[in-house]
This record gives structure tokens, sequence and C-alpha cells, in this order.
């Protein structure tokens, strides 16, 4: 199969290899119970949207790359408002941690009531990098 034209159109002009600021990769998510169970034994952060979980994973068990999770109890409301969280957690992981999140760690949000739905984007994005900040220098 051959490339598209595009990729050639941009090799030919004389663009150069050098690397992006950051590289924007696809999270690998959590989905075993005992890797949640591990994150929740592991640092926390509260925020007013969420609660961050995080843990520096074993080699054998991620390797390197930035694991997430999310979960979202009952206690949020009905499967419709549940869903909704985990939308806005989700679109926060991908926003943040390519750039904030560090390879090699597992990190869970866990939805909290009456807060997750409600809070401003931008604040769960600031909120998200400063509990990260702070798990990070602890963990140094």
């Amino acid at each position: 199969m051959t490339p598209p034209m595009a990729d050639v159109a941009r090799q030919s002009a004389g663009a150069t290899d050098a690397p992006a600021a950051f590289v924007s990769v696809q999270p690998v998510t959590l989905k075993t119970r005992a890797d949640f169970l591990r994150a929740a034994r592991a640092a926390r952060r509260t925020t007013p949207g969420f609660l961050l979980q995080a843990r520096q994973s074993a080699p054998e068990e991620g390797g390197e790359a930035v694991r997430i999770g999310l979960t979202c109890s009952k206690k949020l409301g009905n499967a419709v408002t549940r869903n909704r969280a985990k939308r806005r957690l989700r679109a926060v992981a991908r926003a943040v941690l390519p750039r904030h999140g560090r390879a090699g760690w597992d990190y869970v949000l866990v939805g909290r009531p009456h807060a997750t739905i409600s809070h401003d984007f931008a604040a769960m994005c600031d909120d998200l990098r400063r509990a990260l900040r702070h798990i990070h220098e602890r963990a140094t």
C-alpha cells in the first residue's frame, strides 16, 4: 500500500523531523478490578470536581504507558448522569495527561456527587494539573 499523497507532499516540501512539543498518546485504559484496587491504596488528591488516585505502576503491569481509569458510582445519580460525568472526566484527562502525566503511572479519576457534572471544565483541568503536580512532587 502506498502512503497517502499528503505525507509525500509534506516530506518533499522540506519539512523537518523535529519532535513535537508533546506527544498526544492515547492513554491505556485500566480494566481490571485489581488495577483499580491498587490505585485506591496509593496516593490521593481531592479536588472540587473529582478525586485523583495515582500510583507508579510496576514495569510488568503497564510498561511505559500512561494508564487511566474512570469511576463514577451510583451516588452520582442515574446512568445518564454517571455517563455524562465519565465523559467530562475523560475529556479532562485527554486534555491534561499528555502534557502533565508521567509514563509508567496509573491514574484513576473518581467522580464526585453534584460536582463533576456542574464544575467548570477549565477549572477541572486546572485542578487536575495541580493534583498531578502535588502527587509527583511527593513521589520524588
